[in-house]
């Protein structure tokens, strides 16, 4: 599952890049869920040259990874969202609770500069 979903994200990042035969191939596999024999009967392909489309896709879409880092800096950022929105849940504030907000109001003003920073 990890694989079909790092795929499908490389893709939505990436995908325009490819050829449209490439994309609409690698599509069928990765979105479609269609297996290789499937594919290679709607394309008029062999299966063995579906499988290596996909693996060329695969190699493709991690090379400009590599380069540009647009999908780790994605995560990276969904994460410091995630833990923004759990540091602004309260459930109820008294008196004792202001140093701990102040403290959870600072670290929300770090991961909001790193994300501004960041774009």
């Amino acid at each position: 599952m990890e694989k079909i979903f790092k795929q499908a994200l490389m893709y939505d990042f990436y995908g325009e890049l490819l050829t449209p035969h490439q994309r609409v191939v690698y599509e069928d596999a990765v979105y479609h869920d269609m297996s290789l024999s499937e594919i290679a009967m709607e394309h008029g392909i062999s299966r063995q040259g579906v499988h290596d489309l996909i693996k060329r896709c695969d190699r493709i879409l991690q090379e400009y990874e590599d380069k540009l880092h647009l999908v780790s800096r994605f995560s990276q950022a969904k994460e410091k969202i995630k833990e923004i929105l759990l540091l602004t849940q309260l459930e109820s504030v008294t008196e004792a609770d202001i140093g701990q907000i102040e403290a959870r109001m600072l670290r929300i003003k770090e991961l909001s500069d790193g994300l501004l920073s960041e774009l």
